[in-house]
């Protein structure tokens, strides 16, 4: 038997949700889940490149949220509140699933002559063209869960969530250098990746 249908409109706007989850209202958590939900699943798809892992970040993340919202402080938004918390599970996770393989920290951080790209093709790309070109957009996403997962979590840290080094190396427990020759070796990586899709695109 299917359960109640929430109303998300309920709580129409931010400060009405948090009016309602500081009263402890049931269906101000479940507006949060339905409002920000597709948008942490991305999130922690984007860092694990697993669809389960990803799933178990965003369940991790609402259960903490509705849970611990007394420390929410509100000095950003709900949604860069759950982003953060989204993240610091997803990278928990990404530390867990390697502990029996191979280190976050433990890489050699030298660029080895075999990670050089062999197809130097140009690299035309406008941040405003993928914006607008989901199929770009798209190529992008899967070159990006292609790439080790070091390396991944470098790249979405600092250009996709913005992160300064020394925020990005906190986070992961790096180096400064470490961050920096992981973020050189991605976008080595994600430009071979895309070199063919890019030259297909100039022969058009």
């Amino acid at each position: 038997m299917p359960g109640p249908t929430i109303d998300v409109t309920l709580y129409d706007g931010e400060a009405a949700l948090l009016d309602g989850l500081r009263a402890g209202d049931p269906d101000a958590c479940t507006c949060l889940v339905k409002r920000y939900a597709p948008l942490v699943y991305a999130k922690a798809l984007r860092i694990l490149a697993d669809a389960d892992e990803a799933e178990n970040v965003l369940q991790l993340t609402f259960i903490k949220a509705c849970a611990k919202f007394g420390s929410f402080e509100g000095r950003s938004g709900l949604g860069t509140w759950l982003y953060r918390i989204a993240t610091n599970e997803a990278l928990m996770q990404l530390r867990q699933r390697h502990a029996a393989q191979t280190s976050l920290d433990g890489l050699d951080e030298r660029i080895q002559p075999s990670e050089l790209p062999q197809n130097l093709h140009a690299w035309p790309i406008d941040p405003a063209r993928v914006a607008l070109n989901d199929e770009l957009h798209a190529q992008l996403e899967r070159a990006l869960a292609a790439l080790p997962p070091s390396l991944r979590a470098v790249f979405v840290l600092r250009e996709v969530e913005g992160l300064s080094t020394e925020d990005a190396a906190a986070a992961l427990g790096l180096g400064t250098s470490a961050v920096k020759v992981r973020l050189h070796r991605a976008r080595l990586r994600l430009r071979e990746l895309l070199a063919g899709y890019l030259a297909e695109g100039e022969q058009v």
